[in-house]
């Protein structure tokens, strides 16, 4: 039996995420298969790279900084995050990622990203960080504050925009059971996007936007199916023992710190829980 590991995206609600898979690595927790959308897919390479407490170190040294993301990479680059600092400074040369013990895990790791020009959700295998940065860049690169991400001729953005929470894809890829860590807490429900939002993003990308305006629908009825499969043993959920408040965009060290310790409570407090669903899968 096989277990397959997903993650939610949520910008830099994933510090949540980040908190949860450094337990993992204290406790040798493996999984067989990964499927990761937007900050799920950024930050959940780290663990396979096996660099515990590199996410939560490079967004409190690196969000406070203007070149690395905010409204003058914007203006600048059309990008929240700058392509060149964030997805190429950062990783390669000030906080480097670990690509070699990454492509060497053995565990194959997907990339949720939105094709534009049809709405539909790709699942792109991430055989190595560097050499693929822009297809995690395409996964992160949230609608109205990104440019779609050109990747051989197509274009894609946020993953969250058409599979938020790919449960149901890596069940079809031979996962039997399920670890899913979510960056929202149990009693949330997503809430319609503002309508002269979607209007204004719909002039340049119609079929994305039609994603938008139907995405709290798609969310709370996945979320729902999640709960079902909980109750059934088909999936283990790691969700956030109280809710979340912080921006999508935080720069805050002391409350991304904040999150990620939740994230590290909640793993651990479900680690034993974690450790039997995992052993049945090797029965």
């Amino acid at each position: 039996m096989k277990t397959g590991l997903v993650l939610e995206g949520g910008a830099m609600r994933g510090m949540y995420t980040a908190g949860v898979l450094d337990t993992f690595l204290d406790n040798k927790i493996k999984v067989d298969c990964i499927a990761g959308v937007s900050a799920g897919a950024l930050f959940g390479v780290n663990y396979l790279s096996g660099q515990q407490g590199r996410v939560i170190r490079y967004n409190k040294r690196f969000n406070p900084d203007k070149k690395y993301m905010g409204l003058l990479t914007l203006l600048r680059e059309r990008n929240i995050f700058s392509t060149e600092y964030a997805y190429g400074d950062v990783p390669r040369r000030l906080d480097p990622f670990d690509d070699a013990t990454f492509q060497n895990s053995g565990v194959p790791f997907y990339a949720v990203v939105t094709n534009v020009a049809t709405g539909e959700p790709e699942y792109i295998r991430i055989k190595s960080v560097f050499d693929q940065m822009d297809v995690l860049r395409a996964s992160g690169s949230m609608p109205f504050v990104s440019q779609p991400v050109d990747i051989d001729g197509r274009l894609y953005l946020d993953g969250g925009i058409a599979d938020s929470i790919p449960f149901e894809w890596l069940s079809r890829q031979g996962c039997d059971r399920l670890v899913v860590i979510l960056t929202r807490d149990m009693d949330y429900r997503k809430r319609p996007m503002p309508a002269l939002l979607t209007k204004l993003y719909g002039r340049k990308y119609p079929v994305v936007t039609e994603k938008l305006r139907e995405r709290h629908t798609v969310y709370n009825r996945s979320v729902e199916l999640l709960r079902r499969w909980e109750s059934e043993g088909r999936a283990l959920v790691i969700r956030p023992s109280q809710a979340i408040k912080i921006g999508r965009l935080e720069k805050d060290p002391e409350k991304l710190q904040a999150v990620y310790d939740l994230g590290v409570r909640d793993g651990c407090a479900i680690l034993g829980a974690l450790e039997r669903y995992i052993s049945e899968n090797l029965q």
